[in-house]
């Protein structure tokens, strides 16, 4: 079936759009038991008191209703200062660069999140290209589920247009299959495909991710990137991005909700430790670890039942996230094949705020070439938004 057809009576897409009842149609692309094996290794690993041992990789702080629960909370939260600026000056650069977006595209999200970006992103495609599909894909089934209803909204996207994937994106060969998939769904159509919310910046090999994902894009597609973003790097702005999330208790308690949720640890969310460092000259890194302040070993059961020693000082990394050099995201994009077509960004403006923490959102196109120039109406359009 192509983008533009209808279902036929009496199949699976009509009775979807038929009822009133909640349905999720979900494409589980991975089997969930080899998931937890991964996760149980992750858990294995040497001891360090640096986070450099023991780990639970990006994917799974959100996997299950627990953490999925628990990320919700905490975007409510207006301590967890990088996702309120995040959230509330979305749609004013939103707003800089859909105007360079044309018509027929479909959308594939990765890393859905609580759904309120997306929201905006399908309004907009889908008021010129009503046979729209929206491919949301997340590892976290029900990321999906919460991500996917909020994005939908009173949006007008019929049921049967929405087609979340559960898909680890961060491993090559699902994303082979993922193109596999995109394709045959929409023929030559053009795709937006996103990743939104500094999802980029969870990741160990970041820019390897990018490259991977940006990969997908054909000619035709765009792809829309935000991330986090800082005008200097230096030890003490590190410090200074600690305290951004530090200061938040239901985001200690997100962090700390994959570990309460799959081993039999009593979780003590004074013990989520924040260590701050300077990447190169690309990122302030903060990684966020679980320490062993106890003064004791602790006997720990992993996910598979068995028990391992947690010792004392010893550290689980719980998330990894960073903000970028602002100078250096030109050479992000251009190492991962693309160039940019525009791109806006906002300053954090909270009272608080660091003075050069901020949030861009770049929209970027396969290869190398110069972006063309901007026409009139683009450039008036973005001075007013301003």
């Amino acid at each position: 079936m192509t983008a533009s057809d209808e279902p036929p009576p009496g199949d699976l897409a009509r009775a979807i759009d038929e009822s009133d009842f909640a349905w999720s149609l979900v494409l589980v692309g991975e089997d969930q038991r080899d998931k937890l094996a991964a996760l149980t290794s992750d858990l294995l690993g040497k001891p360090s008191t640096a986070g450099d041992g023991k780990q639970i990789t990006s994917g799974y702080a959100y996997w299950g209703i627990g953490p999925t629960i628990a990320w919700a909370h905490a975007c409510a939260d207006p301590f967890y200062l990088v996702m309120k600026q995040s959230l509330d000056s979305f749609t004013r650069r939103w707003a800089r660069v859909r105007g360079r977006i044309g018509e027929g595209f479909h959308h594939v999200s990765f890393g859905v999140g609580t759904g309120h970006k997306d929201r905006l992103v399908l309004e907009h495609l889908l008021d010129r290209n009503p046979a729209m599909l929206y491919l949301p894909v997340d590892m976290s089934s029900e990321m999906l589920r919460l991500g996917t209803r909020e994005a939908t909204h009173r949006v007008g996207l019929r049921g049967h247009r929405v087609v979340p994937v559960q898909l680890d994106f961060s491993i090559t060969d699902n994303l082979d299959e993922l193109r596999e998939l995109v394709h045959r769904l929409v023929g030559d159509e053009p795709v937006l495909y996103s990743l939104l919310g500094n999802t980029m910046a969870n990741f160990d090999r970041d820019g390897e991710l990018l490259a991977n994902l940006t990969a997908l894009a054909r000619p035709q597609d765009l792809f829309l990137l935000e991330v986090a973003t800082t005008e200097a790097l230096s030890d003490e702005l590190a410090q200074d991005a600690v305290e951004e999330y530090a200061r938040s208790r239901a985001y200690r308690e997100f962090v700390t909700s994959a570990l309460l949720h799959n081993t039999d640890l009593t979780i003590d969310v004074d013990a989520v430790q924040f260590r701050g460092a300077v990447e190169g000259d690309r990122a302030l890194r903060v990684k966020v670890v679980y320490q062993n302040l106890t003064g004791a070993d602790i006997p720990m059961m992993l996910p598979d039942r068995t028990r391992v020693p947690f010792p004392d000082q010893d550290t689980i990394r719980l998330y990894l996230t960073r903000k970028y050099a602002r100078k250096a995201l030109d050479v992000i994009v251009r190492e991962a094949g693309m160039r940019k077509v525009t791109g806006t960004h906002s300053d954090f403006a909270a009272p608080r705020s660091v003075q050069g923490f901020g949030m861009d959102l770049l929209l970027l196109a396969p290869g190398d070439q110069p972006p063309e120039a901007k026409p009139v109406d683009d450039l008036a359009r973005d001075i007013w938004a301003n």
